[in-house]
């Protein structure tokens, strides 16, 4: 070979690697170098604040993020891609550590249960013992003919997770699970139906009086509701167990964690994910005082129902066929035979009111019954069948089509905001069967948590363009 043919492949070569480290520079993707011990790491381009999905983010967000990208890692936090022709927009994120949960054997060491030599695992522990962090970044997808407002019901959203410092979990009975939670607020004040019912939303006059003269007042319309009727007290590091706020979770994924401990996840929320665990669960998790192990398997949600005082069904009729699957990911109304139909969850919106007859409707909702766990299962017995149209205490996409009715109002109530998800946590899970959180509420597997912080006006949040816009 001649030396100009090899001068010739020599430069061909290098501006190939050339383009080659612009391309991976632009999509923010490039080798890492390590300080001493590999606890000082930096992308090798300009900044990862200068990203396309992340340079017009918050402050507190792109700091979060670059610290995540700083700490020994698999990945760097995720590339957000546009899912339609204009950029998603950025309207929420959550910024999570264990700052805002009491311990627990999977956040600290608890003398005389995991002090025994026994390598820990969850929080707190990878990465030579760096706090465990996280960033959860909500986005709108502006689709042509979608909603732009992230509060109606038929936009759909992206959810990114990362964080850094979770063990990888060896064991194929556990992972980690992210959740949204939304924490009751008391509803405001409106005229009975006739025979007594609240309007859907609402409380009676009566049911406002009794919760006023809980303890120091707390308890008035737009207030989160508290269960000993004084000031809100959320979980914190040293504080008590659980707090003194009531809410449900919807799930937003489980995961592992890549070698370097690190997460990255992500998620969709629209009509057909913004559903919530059978609340009849809750009274077995085991995290309940007093229901450990009486209650703890009294009952499964393997064959969908509307649970003890519902609809029991069996696998004969509610069973998943494997001769004949339907598709747990297939939500639209109208479709092939392989619609999911017997649905274990329900909306989010109709496991809030199913809330406010259990706790902010003394007087309007089984005035009789104060046992919570009882007025939980009736209640949510009593709510499923008015929206569930053939009787099976199964509600179907169908049945729950935002576009619907049922009960005399329409169905986009049974849908909360992603917006109204106040709080967000992980937990470390184990398969016990249940659909609910693992020992909810008591908190005792959370790992992570942090609270929501609303982005208004919402902000440029992607980069050019899926692959595989759906």
């Amino acid at each position: 070979m001649s030396s100009k043919t090899t001068r010739t492949t020599q430069n061909a070569l290098l501006a190939l690697a050339s383009l080659t480290l612009a391309a991976l520079t632009a999509t923010g993707i490039g080798a890492q170098t390590a300080g001493p011990n590999g606890a000082d790491r930096e992308p090798n381009f300009r900044s990862l604040r200068q990203r396309g999905d992340i340079k017009f983010l918050p402050a507190p967000l792109q700091d979060r993020l670059v610290e995540l990208a700083r700490r020994p890692h698999s990945y760097l936090p995720l590339t957000a891609f546009s899912e339609a022709d204009e950029p998603s927009r950025l309207f929420g994120y959550y910024l999570l550590d264990t700052t805002t949960i009491p311990p627990n054997v999977f956040t600290s060491i608890v003398p005389g249960i995991n002090d025994n030599g026994v390598i820990p695992t969850g929080a707190n522990f990878a990465n030579g013992g760096l706090p465990t962090l996280g960033a959860v970044r909500m986005t709108l997808e502006p689709k042509p003919g979608l909603p732009t407002d992230p509060n109606d019901p038929r936009a759909f959203i992206d959810m990114f997770t990362d964080i850094s410092g979770l063990f990888v979990i060896n064991n194929e009975s556990g992972w980690y699970e992210g959740w949204m939670t939304w924490d009751l607020r008391v509803p405001r004040v409106a005229e009975p139906l006739a025979g007594g019912r609240a309007q859907y939303g609402t409380m009676t006059p009566a049911d406002a009086a009794a919760l006023a003269a809980r303890g120091t007042g707390n308890n008035v319309p737009g207030h989160f509701f508290t269960l000993d009727g004084n000031a809100v007290r959320f979980p914190s590091a040293g504080g008590a167990i659980p707090g003194n706020t009531v809410g449900f979770s919807v799930s937003i994924g489980a995961f592992n964690a890549q070698q370097q401990s690190d997460v990255h996840a992500y998620w969709e929320f629209n009509r057909g994910t913004n559903w919530v665990f059978p609340l009849y669960e809750l009274p077995f998790t085991g995290g309940l005082p007093g229901t450990f192990p009486a209650l703890q398997y009294g009952l499964q949600s393997v064959i969908p129902g509307s649970g003890p005082f519902g609809v029991r069904n069996t696998a004969a009729t509610h069973g998943d066929d494997p001769n004949n699957p339907r598709d747990p990911d297939r939500f639209e109304p109208v479709s092939s035979g392989q619609t999911e139909t017997r649905n274990r969850f329900v909306p989010s919106g109709l496991a809030a009111e199913i809330f406010r007859n259990v706790f902010t409707r003394p007087a309007s909702f089984l005035p009789g019954v104060t046992d919570v766990a009882e007025r939980l299962l009736r209640a949510y017995a009593i709510e499923v069948a008015r929206v569930d149209q053939n009787g099976d205490g199964a509600l179907s996409f169908a049945e729950a089509d935002v576009a619907g009715s049922s009960d005399g109002l329409p169905n986009t109530r049974l849908y909360l905001s992603p917006a109204s998800f106040n709080r967000f946590f992980v937990s470390r899970e184990i398969n016990d069967g249940l659909l609910a959180p693992r020992l909810e509420p008591s908190q005792r597997a959370w790992v992570l948590s942090g609270f929501l912080t609303l982005v208004q006006p919402a902000v440029r949040a992607s980069v050019p363009e899926d692959a595989d816009l759906r």
